[in-house]
């Protein structure tokens, strides 16, 4: 896995809060009774009034099982549950090569930033490319804005720098 300390941070907080002490065992209990007593609807989105009436539900599927065997792939070892959860967010941005482009470039399967660096106008090519002693990557794990690093490519574009 891509070496990054929020990263880990986060799995290590993901595997603190899923330890098995009393109070988690009592809320997991009180969930699993709440959850047994609840009705059992798969989640949906509204159809349009149009097509099926005001009633009826489009079955939504979880993530997409390409972006998280992908994932699973560049990060071994992490559980389902969050390999799951980061793959929902990675498959709205675009189709798995990209994101695997975005990985390939230095941002670990499951920094979500990366979606926030592809807002800002950010392309994995960006990544390694240098803005002073330092690349794009290495700015943006010291804490610059993303838009910070846009302008200053877009400075060294127009300069004929780069």
């Amino acid at each position: 896995m891509v070496e990054d300390s929020g990263v880990d941070a986060l799995l290590r907080q993901w595997t603190s809060e899923r330890s098995d002490d009393a109070e988690l065992r009592e809320a997991n209990q009180i969930k699993d009774q709440w959850l047994a007593e609840a009705p059992s609807v798969q989640p949906g989105i509204p159809v349009q009034r149009g097509r099926g009436g005001s009633r009826s539900l489009v079955a939504i599927e979880t993530a997409d099982p390409r972006y998280v065997e992908a994932m699973r792939k560049r990060a071994p070892g992490v559980p389902d549950e969050l390999l799951a959860a980061a793959a929902s967010w990675w498959q709205l941005v675009g189709d798995v090569t990209e994101a695997e482009q975005w990985w390939d470039a230095g941002i670990s399967p499951l920094d979500q930033r990366a979606l926030d660096y592809r807002a800002a106008g950010l392309t994995p090519a960006d990544l390694g490319r240098r803005l002073g002693p330092m690349t794009v990557l290495q700015h943006l794990r010291r804490g610059s804005a993303a838009a910070w690093c846009v302008a200053r490519l877009q400075r060294q574009r127009r300069d004929g720098v780069a």
